[in-house]
C-alpha cells in the first residue's frame, strides 16, 4: 500500500471538507438554516451527542458560518443563526438532499420537500452564471492554479 502523500492536491473542497465535513457539521448547519438554532433542538433533530455538538457549534462560530446570539440571561442561553457565510453553504444542502432522494430513497419516501418562494418544489441545478445552462459534467474542463500541479496531479519537473 502507498504511503499517502506529503503535500495532496491544494483543493477548496479539501479546505471546506476540513471545516464542515466533521460529522454533524452539516446536520447542524441544515437545522439552523431551518430555523432550529437552540442547543436542545440541535442535539434532538441531529442526534449529535452534546459535548460534539458543542464542539461543532464552537468551530462553526469561529470559522463565520454561524453566529450565536443569547436569548435568555437566567439561565444564559444561546440560539445560533446562520451568516452570509453560511447561508452560502445551503444550495449544497439542498444539492444533497435532493442527490440523496433520488439515490439512496425509495421512489416517494422523501423526508422533507423543500418549496421555493414561487410556491413550487425546488429541484436545486448548477447553471452557469454567465450562459444560463445547467452544469453537466462533459462541458467542465478543469485548469488547476496552483503552480506545479496538473489535472493529473503533481507537474513533473
Amino acid at each position: 500500500m502507498a504511503a499517502a502523500p506529503k503535500n495532496p492536491r491544494p483543493c477548496s473542497i479539501a479546505d471546506t471538507l476540513a471545516l464542515v465535513g466533521e460529522k454533524y457539521s452539516l446536520l447542524v448547519l441544515r437545522e439552523i438554516c431551518l430555523g432550529n438554532g437552540r442547543f436542545d433542538q440541535l442535539v434532538r433533530n441531529t442526534g449529535a451527542p452534546r459535548d460534539i455538538l458543542a464542539t461543532r457549534l464552537r468551530r462553526l462560530v469561529d470559522a463565520g458560518i454561524v453566529a450565536k446570539e443569547p436569548y435568555s440571561e437566567r439561565p444564559r442561553r444561546f440560539e445560533y443563526r446562520p451568516t452570509r457565510a453560511g447561508l452560502e453553504l445551503e444550495p449544497v444542502l439542498m444539492t444533497l438532499m435532493a442527490w440523496g432522494d433520488r439515490h439512496l430513497r425509495a421512489e416517494g419516501d422523501r423526508p422533507m420537500v423543500i418549496e421555493h418562494a414561487c410556491g413550487h418544489e425546488l429541484v436545486p441545478q448548477v447553471t452557469c452564471p454567465a450562459c444560463g445552462d445547467t452544469v453537466r459534467h462533459e462541458d467542465l474542463t478543469a485548469h488547476p492554479q496552483t503552480p506545479g500541479w496538473a489535472v493529473a496531479g503533481p507537474a513533473v519537473a
